[in-house]
């Protein structure tokens, strides 16, 4: 018998064998840029709530200002400020009363800064939830 080993047969296990590896190589990836397309749109997410919240708070922060100065409701400006962020106070309304200044004209609205206080840990919450889900 001839004890040599045969050239073809070491030539075709070592193509199957850069042919396996090269599988395994695209299939890694693929998976990459699976994760890299999800952590994207959690991203993109994440960064959408963070503008939402924070169009929300200064929405706040202004009506808190306002009411703090004692700017005439009636003017159109602070009419929107109030009409705009009334849903979102609503739930907090009568949680405290509020001290007034001057009569009833400046009031140091306590509710309007739970609202606020509350929405910003609830935006961070969402957050949280997200990060956790996106991270599977």
């Amino acid at each position: 018998m001839n004890d040599r080993p045969n050239p073809n047969q070491d030539d075709n296990y070592q193509q199957f064998s850069a042919e396996e590896t090269e599988r395994q190589r695209l299939q890694r990836e693929e998976h990459y840029l699976e994760s890299a397309h999800q952590n994207a749109i959690a991203r993109k997410f994440e960064q959408g709530i963070y503008f939402l919240v924070g169009a929300l708070e200064l929405l706040l922060l202004l009506r808190f200002i306002l009411r703090l100065s004692g700017a005439n409701p009636d003017n159109t400006f602070a009419n929107i400020i109030y009409n705009l962020s009334q849903p979102f106070v609503t739930p907090f309304s009568t949680l405290f009363i509020s001290p007034t200044f001057n009569g009833n004209l400046n009031i140091f609205d306590v509710n309007l800064l739970v609202a606020m206080a509350s929405y910003f840990v609830l935006m961070f919450l969402v957050i949280w939830l997200v990060r956790i889900v996106s991270s599977r």
